[in-house]
């Protein structure tokens, strides 16, 4: 006879649990998400309050990434290092204060005929007004144009506190362009050892892994910055030399301002494309407005289909819809701070992410020590047949080969 099968014994009912394991397992992450964003916040919090210094520490940093393949250059040809650093920082100096120079010369050269031009915009606005399908009266204007008047009277003291924010707004700006000049100094002296400096606070077995995610990150840093260079720099000579063409005033000017614009992704191209639209438009009329705009479409549209995609894609790592959002998000929580920052704090996160979720420092071909005192300054020049000592801070992305001397 066939041995009849016994029927396993349902469980019980009070040893089921209370509660689902769906639920169990959402309220882990939903604690845990929370704690997360609370702990973010919080950090948001502390570093706006502190943005005095938060923000030229990270001007610094975008400058260093950016100078400090000339600071190497030069140090390969046997210029000592402080004088490399000076030579480096005077010349940045003089590239900028030499491109504000000609951009304020044409200004003011241009500046007499544009407002001749400004007024009699103002006068076909009127005769629009008086003689188009709104049919307004002289006196009606006049009206509006008092009670204009009278708002702005009894708002004095608003606009009167408004402009003091303004000064005070500058003396914090004077505050933090000498304090990034002093921070970029250092970092492109001793960035090597100010990063060694900062790795030993986190425990020995860690140390590998935090510093190659920070110098994949800064290398990730550089390659945004110099990429973000070459995209303003095309839709600068695209506008600028477009307004030139067709000639808008002020076309020098204009190129400076989208080049110092498109370093605020997707926002900075869309206001200083407007500000050319506008120009062209108070200068030479509606048909030089829609030739301006079509150069402004045509430029943007070669940056948003070819530049970034190809070049700054490659160089970051970032998809087109991650740059839109974290923009978006850098706007809100930090307004145009937050937008200048956002792509590149994205790029060095993206990188850092990746290479502890690799494992990277566990395929390195060999590791730095991290465990000793920090390096020395480095000497003029590597010997013959070594490897020199690595000084250009966490953009160092080579490890020492074994075999070769520290």
């Amino acid at each position: 006879m066939t041995p009849v099968q016994q029927q396993p014994e349902r469980p019980h009912s009070h040893d089921q649990p209370a509660v689902p394991i769906g639920m169990q397992v959402a309220a882990a992450w939903a604690w845990r998400v929370g704690l997360v964003l609370v702990v973010s916040a919080m950090l948001l919090w502390l570093l706006g309050q502190i943005s005095l210094l938060v923000i030229p520490l990270m001007v610094a940093a975008l400058f260093s990434a950016l100078l400090m393949p000339v600071v190497k250059w030069l140090r390969r040809v046997g210029v000592p290092q402080g004088l490399a650093v000076a030579a480096t920082l005077v010349g940045l100096i003089a590239l900028v204060l030499g491109g504000l120079f000609l951009a304020g010369r044409q200004m003011v050269t241009g500046i007499a005929s544009l407002s001749q031009q400004a007024v009699k915009g103002l006068i076909q606005i009127q005769d629009w007004l008086t003689a188009g399908p709104l049919g307004l009266s002289n006196d009606q204007i006049d009206s509006y144009l008092a009670q204009a008047l009278d708002a702005l009277q009894n708002n004095s003291s608003a606009i009167l506190s408004q402009a003091l924010g303004i000064g005070s707004s500058f003396g914090h700006f004077a505050a933090g362009l000498l304090l990034t000049v002093f921070v970029l100094i250092f970092y492109l002296l001793e960035g090597e050892r100010i990063w060694e400096f900062l790795i030993r606070f986190f425990p020995r077995r860690a140390r590998p892994a935090v510093d190659g995610a920070g110098r994949r990150g800064w290398l990730s840093l550089g390659n945004y910055v110099r990429v973000q260079i070459l995209v303003a720099a095309v839709d600068a000579v695209g506008i600028g030399a477009g307004a030139a063409i067709i000639q808008v005033p002020l076309a020098l000017p204009l190129g400076v301002l989208v080049f110092v614009g498109s370093f605020i992704p997707v926002v900075g191209a869309l206001v200083t494309g407007a500000v050319a639209v506008l120009l062209a438009l108070v200068a030479n009329g509606w048909v030089n407005a829609l030739i301006m705009l079509g150069i402004v479409l045509l430029v943007q549209q070669l940056e948003s289909h070819l530049l970034q995609p190809f070049v700054m894609g490659r160089a970051v790592s970032l998809h087109p819809v991650a740059v839109i959002m974290a923009v978006a998000a850098g706007s809100t929580v930090a307004g145009i701070l937050g937008a200048l920052f956002a792509v590149p704090v994205l790029a060095v996160a993206n990188s850092f992410i990746r290479y502890i979720a690799g494992r990277g420092w566990d395929t390195a071909p060999g590791a730095r020590d991290l465990d000793g005192p920090p390096s020395a300054p480095p000497s003029p020049a590597a010997p013959e047949g070594g490897q020199e000592r690595r000084t250009d801070g966490p953009a160092s992305n080579a490890r020492a080969v074994p075999g070769t001397q520290p």
